[in-house]
Formats: structure tokens, sequence, C-alpha cells
């Protein structure tokens, strides 16, 4: 099986997984780490362009797990974490991972963050390097083993 058609599977079977798990992701901690999330993968290659926005809005308006939550206020910690990255990406990486570490208390919403970060990371059809790297730093802010998720 090529490594693209193995990724799909993998990022469906993560969606299917995080489905599961949705009445148990209801936390703040939850919701700002996911967003942290969404912006890293966004801005891993150093460069935020208007598609990875508009992947990651689309994401917030239509992904079921994330219905637990106001959209307009999902955007706007996207947003936010996101501006920190475009300052200065260095300084601002520091600030994102703070809230990624708020899902280490919990392993089911740590694993759904990584797995979130995995589907944005793969949503344009390509999970690239710099990406993969920026999800696999976020698996050890969790504590979470990275070849749990083929990282």
């Amino acid at each position: 099986m090529a490594l693209w058609d193995r990724f799909k599977e993998s990022a469906s079977t993560m969606q299917t997984q995080l489905m599961a798990k949705k009445n148990d992701l209801k936390s703040g901690a939850f919701r700002d780490a996911s967003m942290a999330m969404c912006a890293l993968v966004a801005a891993a290659d150093g460069t935020v362009d208007p598609a990875e926005r508009q992947r990651v809005a689309q994401l917030i308006a239509t992904n079921d797990v994330l219905q637990n939550f106001a959209a307009d206020d999902l955007q706007r910690r996207f947003d936010e974490n996101l501006n920190k990255l475009t300052a200065d990406f260095a300084f601002g990486k520091v600030s994102v991972l703070q809230e990624i570490a708020k899902a280490k208390k919990k392993p089911a919403e740590a694993r759904a963050v990584i797995q979130i970060g995995i589907v944005i990371g793969g949503a344009d059809g390509d999970f690239d390097k710099d990406e993969q790297a920026i999800v696999r730093e976020a698996c050890y802010t969790l504590d979470l083993p990275p070849h749990e998720f083929d990282l």
C-alpha cells in the first residue's frame, strides 16, 4: 500500500476514533489545545497561506467533535495562536505548545489533540515533513510516544 493511501486510511481511522470520544472531549483544555494544534500545523512551514486558514475554518465549521464549542470562539482562539506564530515563530511556538500541554492531564484529550493535528496536516493531501515534525514535537509535549501515531 502506498504511503499516501496508508496515511488517508490512518486519518480516516483517527476521525472515527475522535467521533467515538466526542462526548469526552468537552473541556476548555481540549478546546484550547486543539486550536493551538491547528495553528501550529498551519504555520509548520513558517508561512500561513489563505488555503491553510480556510482548511482550519472548514474543520471548525464541520468537524463533529468540535461542535461541542462555539465556532466563533474556536476561530478566535485559532487566530490568536496563529498571530503569535506569525509575529515570532520561535517565541510563539513556546506559547502555543503551552496551550497544547493543557491537554496532558487527560490521555484521551491528549491523543485527540494529536489526531486533530494529523487530520489538519493531511487536509491538503500532503502531510509534509514540517507538519510531521511539529506534530511529533506536540507528542513529546503531551508525553505521548510519536510512534503510536506513525510519526
